[in-house]
């Protein structure tokens, strides 16, 4: 019946994981479910089931936050910070922490 309409649907069996980004944060569903609908030559994704986790842009999770603090022997506003700096690479961050303290 949905052809008859025009529209298609295909499931996506091999996606592993959906990153969605805001400017504030990313959103990763880990397994999930996603198929495609098409509907006069326009495309959406569907993305269902799965399980979802937030993460700050550029800041890091908190538990990256946490590893490059007690790494650099620095705060928690100082490891975000660096985090940033690098780009959300924790051994870049804790290096250029690491090279502050110790120039």
């Amino acid at each position: 019946m949905m052809q008859r309409m025009g529209m298609q649907v295909q499931q996506l069996d091999e996606v592993t994981k959906v990153i969605m980004e805001t400017p504030t944060k990313r959103i990763i569903i880990d397994n999930p479910e996603v198929a495609t609908v098409t509907v006069q030559g326009q495309t959406v994704y569907q993305v269902g089931g799965g399980t979802m986790r937030e993460e700050g842009i550029g800041g890091g999770s908190d538990e990256d936050v946490k590893l490059v603090a007690s790494q650099a022997g620095v705060s928690a506003d100082e490891a975000a910070n660096a985090l940033r700096q690098s780009g959300g690479d924790l051994a870049q961050a804790i290096i250029l922490l690491k090279q502050k303290r110790n120039p």
